[in-house]
């Protein structure tokens, strides 16, 4: 955003937008305390609309520290810092950061604390190869063949990159409709038949990592839920069979006390197709969470699950995320 032209109105533009669109990411620290606590509060407050000003605000005041500190140092001494339109950057990256982590499976609360819903795009990975690329080319490419003359200020042209910086904001856009499209006729495909003679009460497709045009479908019916590759080129639903079915779980006491407990309010809040599972100990009760859609996107079972431990009275003993998460004591 700065190399696509922002960074020609003001000083320290570059800097700002890149601090403040990474700000909304310190909410991880959370995660020092505990894992439960970092769960609870990743993507919340500082990914919301209400947060945005405020922590474009943080941002630009140490912006405007290290400046100082520096001895009010540019590298263009006719283009001084304009504060006002920095932190309207600052804001802007922030939005940016909101809507990216929207686009992927994971979600965000942009309400945030009026509002707690969660809300995702599901047409990206979490973290996806293909955005990621075009964004590095955009700014490595015209260092490589010299398409606009910038940052080494060559004959006082002004920055550099804005050509390639500005074709991979495109990109961005380019694969966004793309995949938004190809999500849409992957949907469609699951909601057009019917799983071992149920119609499907919903349906969702989620991303991979590997194949943009690969999914993975996540079906449920009143008795079970059903897991599965999606093809959204053909659009073909389970191509090679390797649907997985996941009957729902009996409720009962040891649940529902996993279930009102903190980490099963939180968990419960985010999930999109949770799914439990129930181990009797000689002390209590384990009671696992699991999100189904991430049971084939992740390969690994256990990294966004959680855990809940229960003695012989339904007590809460041990919450945490993760098979190794930091775990949080009652």
């Amino acid at each position: 955003m700065g190399r696509a032209g922002l960074n020609r109105k003001t000083a320290l533009a570059t800097a700002t937008l890149t601090l403040a669109a990474e700000a909304p990411d310190v909410d991880v620290l959370g995660s020092l305390r505990d894992s439960v606590f970092g769960f609870a509060h990743h993507r919340g407050f500082t990914h919301s609309f209400l947060g945005v000003p405020l922590v474009a605000a943080m941002t630009v005041g140490f912006i405007y520290l290290v400046w100082r500190l520096r001895g009010r140092k540019i590298k263009n001494s006719n283009l001084p810092p304009r504060w006002g339109l920095l932190y309207f950057y600052a804001c802007l990256a922030g939005l940016s950061h909101i809507l990216l982590d929207y686009t992927n499976n994971y979600g965000v609360r942009p309400f945030w604390p009026f509002w707690e819903k969660w809300y995702s795009w599901d047409i990206v990975f979490i973290v996806e190869p293909t955005l990621l690329g075009i964004l590095i080319l955009g700014l490595v490419l015209p260092g490589f063949f010299g398409l606009i003359n910038e940052e080494i200020g060559a004959r006082g042209q002004g920055p550099q990159g804005r050509l390639g910086a500005s074709l991979a904001l495109i990109g961005v856009l380019l694969v966004w409709g793309i995949r938004d499209y190809e999500h849409r006729r992957g949907v469609a495909a699951l909601e057009a038949r019917s799983y071992q003679g149920s119609d499907p009460l919903r349906v969702s497709a989620y991303p991979t990592w590997a194949n943009p045009f690969r999914w993975s479908g996540v079906v449920e019916t009143s008795n079970f839920f059903a897991v599965m590759p999606v093809d959204s080129l053909g659009p073909e639903v389970d191509p090679q069979g390797h649907m997985r079915i996941h009957y729902k779980p009996e409720e009962t006491p040891v649940t529902l006390a996993a279930k009102r407990s903190y980490l099963g309010r939180v968990y419960l809040d985010w999930a999109k197709y949770p799914i439990t599972e129930t181990e009797q100990t000689e002390k209590g009760y384990i009671v696992r969470f699991r999100d189904l859609r991430y049971e084939d996107v992740m390969g690994r079972r256990g990294v966004l699950s959680a855990v809940v431990e229960l003695d012989m009275k339904l007590n809460v003993v041990e919450e945490r995320m993760g098979l190794r998460g930091r775990p949080r004591r009652e």
